[in-house]
């Protein structure tokens, strides 16, 4: 009798061995086949099922490692676009946030993106605001966040960086996102310190004065705080050593008065404290029209669809007030290439996504792309620039 039992038993376990690895080999099968339908089918839901955090921590390690596939769309000609003095082979970036230490850089490339930024980075490294502090909206297409720079600081950055091979970027620009500590007195210090850490990796630097969550920080928006702040770096810059023309932009809130732009406009005008573009928007504090009420209730910036007029508007104004002299990178609720396109008529000159790749997964980057290629080739551009600003009346 037991000899029999034994025998059902493996008999058993060989059905669950065979039934595992078929159900293993088929889903290898399917995601090899077809990725965008695998994961809108099946990585997508079950995503949307885990803690935000820990899901944007996988989505980050899952990229790090390659185990998305790199993209099989090749960027036509139409989507080439000069942007602070590079060539790039597309005008879609990953925005800062997503990739705050600089793990996946070369995995971001690969699934599409030519402009990669990290960061925020902080000089010390620091835990950020208390958890939970991200929150998913899905029927608002949005996300609440309050991480408050959570950074492992300059030097275990700066070593992840500094090893990358940058052959593996070709046709795109790393950017370092610098933010201030929470807790520190001297916020342009902060940021002149990044700019010598980061000097000899950086493709373009990012002035992080607009996250709504560290205490303070928007204020450096204010016209006199903001001139002695770029005076400051613009020093520190022409310091440099060895001497190399590396942009730097400012990334403003959307949350700003009519004057306070104004002002803005003023103090990078001036040739001591110029900056080389402008990065538009950040998240908003507002909450506008929100389905999803009891979230929206959270402290914290809102990211994704509610944003996307509104960075759209700023974009065009800041388009205005600058006569179009300082590139632009749109960024705020671009999901489609109607989104992206609208932005560039608006008057960037790129866009960078981050709430879409939340909810889409890679597989958006390429349909992004598909749709702007085809909407510009429609109303008759040859590329990028000529469509940047023509929008603005």
């Amino acid at each position: 009798m037991n000899a029999a039992r034994n025998r059902a038993v493996k008999k058993l376990k060989s059905l669950c061995y065979l039934t595992l690895g078929g159900s293993v080999a088929y889903q290898f099968i399917y995601l090899k086949k077809d990725f965008n339908g695998y994961y809108d089918n099946v990585l997508q839901p079950i995503s949307q099922t885990i803690n935000p955090e820990w899901a944007h921590k996988i989505g980050v390690s899952a990229i790090k490692y390659g185990m998305f596939p790199t993209q099989n769309y090749d960027d036509p000609k139409v989507l080439t676009t000069k942007l602070l003095n590079n060539e790039l082979s597309n005008p879609i970036g990953i925005a800062a946030g997503f990739d705050k230490h600089g793990d996946a850089v070369i995995g971001l490339k690969n699934v599409g993106f030519s402009i990669v930024e990290i960061g925020s980075v902080t000089p010390e490294s620091q835990p950020g605001n208390p958890k939970p502090r991200v929150f998913r909206l899905p029927e608002d297409k949005a996300v609440i966040n309050r991480y408050g720079f959570n950074s492992e600081g300059h030097e275990q950055v700066y070593n992840k960086i500094k090893v990358l091979d940058k052959t593996l970027l070709d046709k795109s620009i790393l950017g370092i996102n610098l933010g201030k500590n929470k807790l520190s007195d001297d916020p342009v210090k902060d940021y002149t310190l990044g700019i010598h850490k980061f000097w000899d990796v950086a493709d373009y630097f990012v002035i992080n004065i607009s996250s709504p969550n560290t205490p303070g920080l928007r204020s450096l928006q204010g016209k006199e705080v903001l001139s002695k702040l770029l005076i400051e770096i613009n020093k520190v810059r022409n310091s440099m050593q060895p001497q190399k023309s590396i942009p730097f932009l400012l990334k403003l809130a959307p949350d700003l008065s009519e004057q306070e732009k104004k002002d803005i406009v003023a103090v990078i005008n001036k040739k001591e404290s110029k900056v080389d573009g402008l990065i538009i928007s950040n998240t908003t504090t507002e909450r506008p029209g929100l389905v999803h009420q009891d979230l929206s209730k959270e402290a914290g910036g809102l990211s994704g669809k509610p944003l996307a007029n509104k960075s759209t508007e700023m974009i065009k104004e800041m388009y205005r007030l600058t006569k179009g002299k300082v590139p632009i990178i749109g960024v705020g609720g671009v999901f489609t290439g109607q989104d992206a396109y609208e932005k560039i008529l608006a008057g960037a000159s790129a866009v960078q996504i981050y709430t879409a790749l939340i909810y889409h997964g890679p597989p958006v980057v390429s349909k992004i792309k598909q749709e702007l290629a085809d909407l510009l080739l429609k109303n008759g551009y040859s590329n990028v620039n000529d469509a940047v600003g023509k929008g603005v009346k």
